[in-house]
């Protein structure tokens, strides 16, 4: 994510746009990512980078009526969409989060599960991205993370050059994550 300006609205809305025209073909086809991710119930989950939400509705229902879903964005349009899913799909186990410059403002080892889909091509500095997800993560906690638009070999060197999470799995298409533990 451009953190420090986010997405334009004339690029979200493309996005959007892009992601509607995708669902109509494959409906259900993209949560599906979410079943392997072993969410369960009772669960804070992040969906970090959530766009216009639409894995919201899936993860909602994985936590259950006990867990919850923080749904963090850059993009002030993103969490405008997240906010009427809330109210039109009543996901009341679901809270929008405004990440500004890598602060999400979450408390610190939060969430038992992070994904971060389609995004991380847009990440301007790495280090701060895995900083503060390692912040917001359970000692136990785990990350996805798909590569977006670039090469897994870029992802990989960025997830080892911060230090902050260690690679579990690189099973496509997503990299398995868990918290560096200091020796």
């Amino acid at each position: 994510m451009k953190q420090g300006e986010g997405m334009s609205n004339i690029g979200f809305q493309l996005m959007t746009w892009t992601y509607n025209i995708a669902d109509f073909f494959r409906p259900g086809d993209f949560t599906e990512k979410l079943e392997n991710f072993g969410i369960s119930k009772g669960d804070v989950v992040i969906d970090y980078g959530c766009g216009p939400g639409r894995y919201l509705k899936k993860a909602a229902e994985l936590v259950g009526e006990d867990g919850l879903v923080y749904a963090a964005d850059t993009q002030p349009l993103a969490l405008k969409k997240v906010r009427s899913q809330i109210v039109k799909q009543q996901l009341q186990n679901v809270e929008p989060v405004l990440i500004h410059r890598y602060d999400s403002g979450l408390a610190d080892n939060c969430a038992d599960l992070i994904y971060a889909l389609d995004m991380f091509h847009q990440v301007d500095h790495p280090d701060k991205f895995f900083a503060e997800l390692k912040r917001v993560a359970k000692r136990d906690g785990i990350m996805f993370l798909e590569d977006g638009h670039q090469s897994r070999e870029m992802t990989v060197k960025s997830v080892k050059g911060s230090g902050h999470w260690k690679i579990d799995s690189t099973e496509r298409p997503f990299l398995k994550l868990s918290p560096a533990q200091l020796a």
